[in-house]
């Protein structure tokens, strides 16, 4: 029997590797041209893999797309667990902190900036779904937020909180992408700004909730 690494044997690793650096190559190329305009052979031409390496990995381009965006919300909800875990103050003063930490984990990287926002919406049925899957997750993670601070609600008010917990991502995702439109990602001046208006947001809507 072959030596596993992680519960992978060689020919896994190979294709985790050869994954991650197509995942890496559609980043690059979407970001660059927009989902349209980059093919399957760019793609592999780009990464240097044979076509055939592709179709053994995803079934087609959008498969390849959904994949980066489970990629990128994975990435993501283990940055801010572990945010959430170093949360040691109260909720007003925790809120910046954790949405500094959402908003730099999309604007430090412009390529997922732009394909998270800028290309996603749009593509297919599979991948609007996606999207959504990935705003349900973010609420989820605020109700497990406020359950830390607030404890856990009545019955009759946990349905009422879990759709205002996705309202409010909804909104704080719409923040985002209106701020895109005129804004320099590159100027931390705008990103605090931004950080300020989304905290803002986040208490307005909280203030109403716990009222």
């Amino acid at each position: 029997m072959g030596r596993t690494v992680r519960g992978l044997d060689a020919a896994q690793r190979r294709a985790a590797e050869r994954s991650e650096q197509v995942l890496d190559t559609a980043l690059l190329l979407f970001a660059q041209n927009g989902y349209l305009e980059t093919s399957i052979e760019q793609i592999c031409g780009t990464a240097s893999i044979a076509t055939k390496s592709f179709y053994e990995l995803f079934a087609d381009r959008e498969e390849c797309s959904l994949a980066l965006l489970r990629r990128t919300s994975e990435r993501l909800a283990g940055l801010m667990a572990a945010a959430a875990t170093q949360a040691t103050g109260n909720e007003r003063q925790e809120a910046p902190r954790l949405l500094a930490t959402f908003v730099h984990a999309f604007v430090d990287d412009p390529r997922i900036t732009k394909v998270t926002f800028g290309m996603a919406a749009g593509i297919s049925a599979a991948v609007e779904r996606q999207r959504r899957e990935n705003r349900r997750w973010a609420a989820g993670f605020l109700v497990q937020l406020w359950d830390r601070y607030d404890g856990q609600p009545a019955a009759d008010q946990a349905a009422a909180r879990n759709s205002v917990a996705i309202g409010l991502v909804g909104g704080l995702f719409d923040l985002i992408a209106d701020w895109l439109v005129d804004a320099d990602i590159g100027d931390d001046s705008q990103v605090e700004a931004l950080i300020d208006d989304l905290t803002t947001f986040y208490i307005t809507i909280r203030r109403g909730l716990t009222r």
